[in-house]
């Protein structure tokens, strides 16, 4: 990967948690739950047309690895929250659950493709 592609993929990581912080819970305390699913169908689908629909995404991925949309989220996410405030001991259960589920569907995954 090169150096541009690397800071495009840096920028569109960004921009996929810092739109969720920004917006996903203004449009569910005004809408409701249906803004949850509002928010998920226009951020996701938006941002995620934009990192990797494109003929030339902003999300590069290079080698054997493949990193989901997912990650970016939830590290910005949660990096985001630490700055605010947020306990990061209270918050390791979640988080060794998100990676536990991650490998349990990465080998379910590896099972059948």
């Amino acid at each position: 990967m090169t150096f541009n592609l690397g800071i495009a993929t840096l920028c569109g990581s960004f921009m996929f948690s810092f739109v969720i912080r920004m917006a996903w819970g203004k449009m569910v305390d005004h809408w409701g739950p249906i803004g949850g699913w509002m928010a998920a169908l226009f951020i996701v689908g938006t941002i995620w047309c934009i990192n990797h629909g494109i003929s030339t995404p902003m999300i590069t991925q290079s080698g054997g690895a493949w990193v989901d949309q997912g990650l970016a989220a939830g590290v910005g996410v949660w990096v985001a929250s630490v700055l605010v405030g947020g306990k990061i001991k209270k918050s390791i259960p979640t988080v060794l659950a998100a990676v536990s589920g991650g490998i349990l569907g990465g080998l379910l995954l590896s099972l059948f493709l």
